[in-house]
């Protein structure tokens, strides 16, 4: 396929005008993916400055290393395992009641996990469907934990 690609460039068919239409669109597609992950770092970081600071498993800048590239596939379960230890140790302190041991943790691995098989070929778009609907469920879930932080402050 890439030969046809080649071929069919250098044929002019394809010119410089669609070159950068398809450029174009591969960057508005990145940026529109960037956008929703620059949010849920904030709502990470945001919790972790809600956590006391000798409860902080991790500083609040440390979820911005998700942003390198294949180590930040690595780095969330580095992320969901301290932020659940962090929560943890603050509701303990705070004497709020939680259904979860390490809140969030379950949820959060499993969305890392599901992440991390989205790159395998075929069986990644079965898991990237299912890592995007759990990683909202474990962003809408660590809001819910910020929120109840700042409340009892």
């Amino acid at each position: 396929m890439n030969n046809q690609f080649l071929t069919t460039v250098l044929l002019g068919i394809i010119g410089p005008q669609e070159i950068i239409v398809i450029l174009t669109i591969v960057a508005i597609v990145f940026a529109a993916s960037l956008i929703p992950l620059i949010f849920f770092l904030l709502t990470l970081q945001n919790t972790l400055n809600a956590v006391s600071f000798e409860n902080r498993k991790m500083q609040p800048g440390e979820v911005w290393l998700t942003l390198i590239p294949l180590f930040g596939m690595v780095w969330q379960f580095f992320i969901v395992t301290r932020m659940a230890e962090s929560l943890k140790l603050e509701f303990e302190k705070r004497g709020i009641s939680t259904e979860e041991e390490l809140p969030g943790k379950s949820l959060g691995i499993a969305y890392a996990v599901l992440y991390c098989c989205s790159i395998i070929p075929f069986l990644g778009y079965l898991t990237a469907i299912g890592g995007l609907i759990c990683w909202i469920m474990y962003w809408v879930k660590i809001n819910e934990y910020k929120n109840r932080l700042i409340a009892t402050r």
